[in-house]
């Protein structure tokens, strides 16, 4: 009985690109109580694997993030899966705004301590408190008030390329400094109504509950995420008040929502929001790169990371040359 996956990622990539099938990109969370994950664990990837499914998901304890790739044949097939099964049933999914259907490779499900890495010590505040879910049209007639506080709960890399008009995006690399940075931020704006959105509506819930149990009064979240919002709010034929692109955690690393593009390279400052992950394995390190640059460093980061990539220097020889610190310094940003 296998599971997990044997093959390399070349003959996984290979094996994708001869498929002669369309596929769809879906994303979905739960908050629910798993007895045992391990299990849990093993009877989806057979059930998936079963269906030709692909992705990455995290299972634990408190519940289920999943980011998939479904072959397009077996999308109602996988839904029936999902409703037989308790923790799973009637699931809000997520469609993918753009697909190529190469958004993944292979099928990973990993058993986890938290569906999202947030840092947070839970036992000090109360998870299941969480904010007032907006619905994507009450969400968008809210963000255009002036007086209400709309918060971006992602990373700095996310907000960079795309973003509510106005809204709040600290300057942070994780989830722990960024529910830190929000409560400082607004410390004075408890009594306010606050505005929270993330990619799909999962980080919201966490974020949601660590300010309320902070005193903040008016707490909202945007549920199903950024990527729930453009779907209802396109077909609602209203103009969109997210813009740029929505950073998504696959191989496809953003989804156009608007044709704004809000960030620049980071090599040479022209205007560009294509993120990539540095191409010297070592530091893989991911930076927003234009295709000059891309051809000119051959889609590294950095002269240093070009410079051992050219000479085929080794991982460990690597970080004794240079530390992931004074690397990043290297890059122009």
């Amino acid at each position: 009985m296998q599971l997990h996956n044997k093959l390399s990622k070349p003959e996984l990539i290979a094996r994708l690109n001869a498929e002669t099938f369309k596929r769809k990109t879906v994303s979905f969370y739960r908050y629910v109580n798993i007895h045992n994950p391990e299990e849990f664990r093993d009877k989806l990837y057979l059930d998936w694997s079963s269906l030709n499914c692909l992705g990455r998901i995290y299972v634990a304890h408190e519940g289920i993030n999943a980011q998939m790739s479904i072959p397009e044949q077996n999308v109602s097939a996988f839904c029936d899966l999902l409703d037989n099964s308790k923790e799973l049933q009637n699931m809000p999914l997520k469609w993918a705004i753009e697909d190529d259907g190469h958004s993944f490779y292979k099928l990973v499900i990993r058993v986890r301590p938290k569906i999202v890495a947030d840092g947070l010590s839970e036992d000090v505040f109360d998870t299941t408190n969480v904010g007032n879910h907006l619905t994507p049209i009450e969400f968008h007639e809210l963000a255009q008030n002036p007086d209400v506080f709309v918060v971006d709960m992602r990373n700095s890399y996310e907000s960079e390329v795309g973003h509510f008009k106005n809204a709040i995006c600290p300057n942070v690399s994780t989830f722990r400094e960024e529910v830190e940075a929000v409560v400082d931020m607004l410390a004075d704006k408890k009594d306010e109504k606050i505005l929270l959105y993330c990619t799909g509506g999962v980080r919201c819930e966490k974020a949601s509950a660590w300010l309320k149990h902070h005193g903040f009064k008016d707490v909202n979240q945007l549920h199903g995420g950024i990527i729930a919002y453009f779907r209802e709010i396109h077909q609602a034929g209203e103009k969109s008040a997210f813009i740029g692109k929505n950073f998504v955690f696959d191989n496809r690393l953003g989804e156009r929502i608007t044709p704004d593009v809000l960030a620049n390279c980071h090599q040479c400052g022209k205007p560009c929001d294509n993120h990539t992950n540095c191409a010297y394995q070592p530091c893989h390190d991911l930076i927003i790169q234009c295709d000059e640059c891309k051809a000119k460093y051959n889609g590294c980061c950095s002269d240093i990371c070009h410079e051992h990539q050219q000479k085929g220097t080794s991982h460990h020889r690597f970080h004794e040359l240079v530390g992931k610190v004074n690397k990043r310094k290297a890059v122009n940003r």
